[in-house]
């Protein structure tokens, strides 16, 4: 199971994988938001992927992931799957029902991302991340490129603070050996688990065919609304296109082959900030 907050570098961490695992695998992927993003970066790739939409995995789509996980292992017979949770997955009630609900399946282990420089920035940790955190069995310590050397040891002598027994492992988009992740084989006290999952995060989308222009859509995501914290997707400018990722204020662009902007914004209170959001960024298409 990979886990960890909003745009930590779960994904990141799956296309890693994918390029250097000779193993056969299969991904279950949930995500946040009506369109799924993260898929279709990962599509294109010899891999099996089963998306698992429209709610969260660690609640509300439980019956769902085990119907994909016994398909998957009907169809596919990989060695090994890999979960990706959406970011306001809270571990504990999967843990449970991979363990109770799943015979056919061992949890080899919890994988956490969590993002160094959001560790830095936004010190106080939301329930969910805390959960997250101490699921762990390995924890990424990711992006540690974007803080200084007193940063880093501040950010983990925190996650150590929450989690005394997990390996804490410093990254840079994801990269480390794979045989440290695989083949853990934690026991775990089976127990079920109070579950008061309530995300308080909303989500809207935006996709067009017409190319935006270059200029105007990175001053758009220099300006972008504080109450978005994730936003995420693929970006079409003239000249070519690009996969657009943006966590609590950081943005890149990677050339990335898409065929339409799609887009996808996550954070707090955005149902009132929605048509200000969409306008700014329809100004940027051509006419």
């Amino acid at each position: 199971m990979i886990t960890g907050p909003l745009g930590s570098g779960k994904t990141t961490l799956l296309r890693h994988l994918l390029d250097t695992v000779s193993r056969k695998v299969a991904i279950l992927m949930n995500e946040f938001g009506e369109i799924a993003i993260d898929s279709k970066i990962i599509q294109g790739k010899n891999v099996h992927i089963a998306e698992l939409a429209g709610g969260c995995v660690c609640c509300s789509l439980i019956g769902e992931f085990e119907a994909a996980v016994n398909e998957v292992i009907d169809t596919v017979n990989p060695d090994c799957i890999l979960l990706e949770t959406t970011g306001v997955a809270e571990p504990d009630a999967l843990i449970f029902d991979i363990q109770e609900s799943l015979p056919r399946v061992r949890l080899d282990g919890v994988v956490t991302i969590a993002d160094a420089d959001a560790l830095i920035q936004y010190p106080q940790l939301g329930r969910t991340t805390r959960m997250q955190m101490e699921a762990a069995d390995v924890i990424l310590l990711n992006k540690i490129d974007l803080v200084s050397t007193d940063e880093a040891a501040a950010a983990e002598e925190k996650l150590r603070n929450i989690n005394r027994s997990a390996a804490i492992l410093r990254t840079r988009h994801g990269r480390v050996d794979p045989d440290l992740l695989f083949g853990i084989g934690h026991e775990r006290e089976i127990r079920l688990p109070l579950h008061l999952h309530q995300p308080e995060f909303e989500s809207f989308s935006y996709a067009t065919q017409a190319y935006l222009r270059r200029n105007c859509f990175e001053q758009f995501a220099n300006r972008l609304n504080p109450a978005v914290y994730r936003a995420k997707g693929f970006v079409r400018f003239r000249e070519e296109s690009n996969l657009f990722n943006f966590v609590g204020g950081r943005w890149d662009l990677e050339p990335f082959a898409h065929d339409q902007t799609v887009l996808v914004f996550i954070g707090e209170g955005l149902a009132a900030k929605k048509a200000d959001i969409l306008e700014d960024l329809r100004r940027c298409e051509e006419g």
